[in-house]
């Protein structure tokens, strides 16, 4: 870190600037910031306490990356299991969870495992409408339905996913944040749901979702979605005692040691992430800048209570527990919220 000391080598930040740090203090530092905290990250753009962890890479992005997935505590059970689902001719399948359990991670976890066989088409949050469904559906299994009209853009999926289960291929649907989607957009999955081919059906879909997909399933307007349901599965959060286990692998993962968040720290991370590995994610991202910039080789509770004070993540328990007088939001608070650091919601 020698070559932080020279001012000369810690370029300032845009505000809102994606990705940014805190460097520790130095007597040249923004003086429009008060010590001890000042935003910088490298020329390579690199966080700056990846080198203070010994990490090659950052360890807790919310990005699905299938290197980081972890197994453990019934997640690869999951993942087998819906494997064995779109393996079957069994309708649809239904995976919900809370938001930042980890269901996105499964999606992805099922691309990157799947079958050579298997050709996998996955879509994701998107303002969609009813005539978008099948040309984008189609273009992901690269098929081109041109400019065709949405009658004659289902006719021809079907025939080429004819022709490919004929030999020997299985075509999958994965629809990540279906709840979303329109009703008139999931009744048209429904019907791609139903296309048969001469051995089993033609498309089998999983639908991902937040818990509020249950409900939407379950409503009269969608009944008929609701009855080629097969299978329903649910993703529930980490326990807090897993919690640990779970940030030390992602610590080693990313070329580090596997001890670099003190047990309590760990659990008190997982109480206030409620399990949910999204908001662990976040919090540990801030909890390795806070011990950073306390040059401390370790996430200790001190630490956490700085991410927990800042006021993004009070929003996020707030549906969970009772209300309590908001905290003096910290200085490390204040700089994360005027950088747009590990912000929570819309922006």
């Amino acid at each position: 870190m020698s070559t932080l000391a020279d001012p000369a080598n810690r370029p300032r930040l845009a505000p809102g600037a994606a990705g940014a740090d805190i460097a520790r203090p130095n007597a040249a530092a923004d003086t429009a910031l008060a010590p001890p905290f000042a935003p910088a990250e490298d020329p390579a753009g690199r966080l700056l306490y990846l080198d203070h962890f010994g990490l090659a890479r950052a360890p807790f992005q919310n990005t699905p990356r299938p290197e980081f997935f972890y197994g453990a505590c019934d997640r690869g059970q999951m993942l087998y299991a819906l494997l064995y689902c779109l393996r079957q001719d069994q309708g649809i399948t239904l995976l919900t969870g809370e938001e930042g359990s980890g269901k996105s991670m499964l999606a992805h976890m099922l691309r990157h495992c799947a079958p050579a066989a298997m050709d996998i088409a996955l879509i994701g949050r998107s303002a969609l409408q009813r005539a978008d469904v099948v040309p984008m559906i189609a273009d992901r299994l690269g098929i081109s339905t041109g400019r065709a009209a949405p009658d004659e853009s289902m006719r021809l999926l079907q025939r080429v996913l004819t022709q490919r289960q004929g030999a020997g291929r299985r075509a999958v649907l994965i629809v990540d944040d279906a709840q979303d989607l329109r009703d008139e957009v999931l009744d048209e999955i429904r019907r791609l749901a139903l296309l048969q081919g001469p051995a089993h059906a033609l498309l089998h879909i999983l639908l991902v979702g937040q818990d509020a997909l249950r409900l939407r399933v379950a409503d009269a307007a969608n009944r008929d979605l609701d009855a080629c349901i097969r299978q329903r599965l649910r993703l529930a959060p980490l326990p807090v005692d897993e919690v640990g286990a779970y940030l030390a692998f992602r610590m080693q993962r990313a070329g580090a040691s596997a001890d670099a968040f003190d047990p309590a720290a760990a659990r008190m991370i997982g109480r206030g992430a409620m399990g949910l590995i999204g908001r662990v994610n976040i919090l540990a991202d801030k909890c390795l800048m806070a011990a950073f910039n306390d040059d401390f080789p370790r996430v200790m509770r001190s630490h956490v209570e700085l991410a927990l004070n800042d006021a993004a993540f009070r929003a996020m328990r707030a549906s969970h527990a009772p209300s309590v007088a908001p905290a003096r939001a910290s200085t490390l608070g204040r700089l994360w919220r005027r950088y747009g650091l590990g912000r929570v919601g819309p922006r």
